[in-house]
């Protein structure tokens, strides 16, 4: 699968929450984006992604 641009292989069909945690990225702190729709927080643990998803991971960064 094609993560932020970056080839990512998993054994195993995963869903957007584990490639998450994966990555260590905190669910609360990102947008994500598969196949150029945008999921929902509440769909994180159910949407798989295959070997073929293109998966954007985009996260919100405080400043002032």
């Amino acid at each position: 699968m094609l993560v932020n641009g970056k080839d990512m292989n998993f054994d195993d069909e995963i869903t957007v929450y584990e490639l998450l945690d994966k990555m260590n990225i905190e669910s609360s702190q990102v947008v994500v984006e598969v196949d150029l729709e945008i999921i929902n927080k509440d769909e994180y643990k159910q949407k798989k992604l295959s070997s073929e998803s293109k998966v954007e991971v985009v996260r919100f960064v405080g400043g002032g």
